[in-house]
């Protein structure tokens, strides 16, 4: 399920969720520059290797161009390859603008990076000894649709369904868009084989963690809504 835009206008410019499409994007283009050894170098690099993070294993000397820790931001910023990429920036680009006005550019930028933290320690704290890096926005992305889906639940977001040569385009619920996602990332993460792949466990925690931080980081005039009170889920 692919979201194509929601019919959720805001009277601000997006400064922040513009500058973070531009990152993750001029990131990508910089990691590809230099070949596929420099996007791999990059990703061994900037990303998250749990082994690392906690202290299991030390970097390669000529791949140690951050601390550790500092992986844990940079990570957020990379990607692995150009479906990798322009996935997440189309859930970003759908998503991220109501957020970013229902908090304000300096909150929704702090909400971000934290929602990136919390998916970062939910994929890696239940292997501490994993060597694989770990890149991508959508562990902090997962957060803003947590975020979402409390704050606009019932708004119609248009999305495209692939089925075999013909796009089935839909018009649904906020909250049977973003509740399907999460289900999806609940079972796959308990079918995960755990040899890498995608990081079901960081979509899990930076989703949970935008649900439970939305109502810290909100303007007080922007209202939390309760998603299952629409019973209206599809429109044609």
């Amino acid at each position: 399920m692919f979201p194509i835009h929601d019919e959720n206008p805001i009277s601000i410019r997006p400064w922040v969720t513009w500058a973070i499409l531009a990152c993750c994007a001029g990131a990508f283009l910089w990691q590809i520059s230099a070949g596929d050894n420099g996007l791999f170098r990059s990703i061994y690099a900037l990303g998250v290797i749990p082994a690392v993070l906690f202290n299991h294993l030390a970097m390669e000397p000529s791949l140690a161009w951050v601390a550790a820790e500092v992986t844990v931001f940079t990570s957020m910023f990379l990607h692995a390859g150009w479906a990798h990429l322009i996935g997440n920036l189309l859930y970003l680009w759908v998503f991220a603008n109501n957020i970013e006005y229902a908090m304000g550019h300096v909150r929704f930028i702090v909400f971000y990076l934290v929602c990136g933290v919390a998916a970062v320690l939910a994929q890696a704290l239940p292997d501490t000894q994993s060597q694989i890096p770990m890149v991508g926005a959508s562990g902090a992305i997962s957060g803003v649709l947590g975020a979402y889906i409390l704050l606009y639940p019932k708004v119609i977001v248009h999305v495209i369904i692939p089925i075999i040569i013909y796009p089935l385009r839909l018009q649904l619920s906020a909250w049977m868009v973003l509740g399907s996602w999460f289900v999806f990332q609940l079972v796959s993460s308990a079918l995960a084989t755990g040899e890498g792949g995608v990081a079901f466990g960081a979509h899990i925690g930076g989703f949970v963690a935008g649900v439970l931080l939305v109502a810290l980081f909100k303007r007080r005039s922007v209202p939390l809504q309760l998603p299952f009170r629409d019973y209206s889920l599809l429109r044609r």
